[in-house]
């Protein structure tokens, strides 16, 4: 069955996470992080997909934005930075400014040009997604945006892929689901979708019964994966 819907992760797949701290750390009123901006980026991505994992099992949801607080609450303590309040709110500002990945603009225009629904299927909050979108200047090559808090659950929960099939009207043989989590993935690989994990850092696969369709450095080439 040819693949009519293509679904993105958005932080991590098409957002830059570590941006934010990338960028306070070239900022000289922040240069206590410049020695350890990658260890807080890591620690702040981990932790908040560790928090909306436990949370998804335990039943207790949360606003996505209050656990990326929390994450990076975590982070700063582990750096010994937990008491500079001015670089904890520049941080949860540039969060809402992630730049996109350079090849982002031009695969989402391939996408439409070749007929293909797009969207973003994320655990972020929708006022956190549209502003991400704005600020990479995407929102045009998107036919729309679906945030897991339409169902109160995070992540791997099978409610929140069936969000796409809802939207779009769409079988999930139909449809080619990108993530830069391997966990993620595999998951919507159980689902039905097809998948393409954007693996850029070249880690191991998850040691999950399911795997990805594709393994990818970038997202380049998800037109052709597309079947355009």
């Amino acid at each position: 069955m040819p693949i009519t819907t293509c679904i993105f992760d958005a932080y991590g797949t098409l957002f830059d996470v570590a941006a934010a701290a990338r960028q306070a750390a070239q900022e000289p009123a922040h240069a206590k992080l410049r020695e350890t901006w990658a260890e807080v980026a890591a620690h702040w991505r981990l932790k908040q997909l560790q928090y909306t994992w436990l949370r998804a099992v335990m039943d207790q949801h949360a606003d996505f934005w209050g656990v990326t607080q929390n994450g990076l609450d975590w982070a700063l303590e582990a750096a010994g930075l937990q008491g500079d309040a001015a670089l904890r709110q520049r941080l949860l500002d540039l969060y809402w400014e992630l730049q996109c990945y350079p090849e982002v603009p031009e695969m989402l225009a391939a996408l439409r040009t070749g007929g293909r629904q797009t969207a973003i299927l994320s655990n972020g909050s929708p006022a956190m997604l549209d502003g991400a979108v704005r600020s990479a200047g995407i929102a045009h090559v998107l036919d729309d945006i679906l945030s897991v808090e339409s169902v109160g659950v995070f992540k791997p929960d099978s409610r929140v892929y069936d969000l796409v099939g809802a939207r779009f009207g769409c079988a999930p043989e139909e449809v080619l689901f990108v993530s830069s989590n391997g966990w993620d993935a595999a998951a919507a690989s159980c689902y039905g979708f097809r998948t393409a994990w954007v693996n850029r850092a070249g880690e191991p696969v998850d040691r999950l019964p399911w795997t990805p369709d594709t393994i990818l450095s970038d997202l380049t080439t998800i037109p052709a994966e597309a079947g355009l």
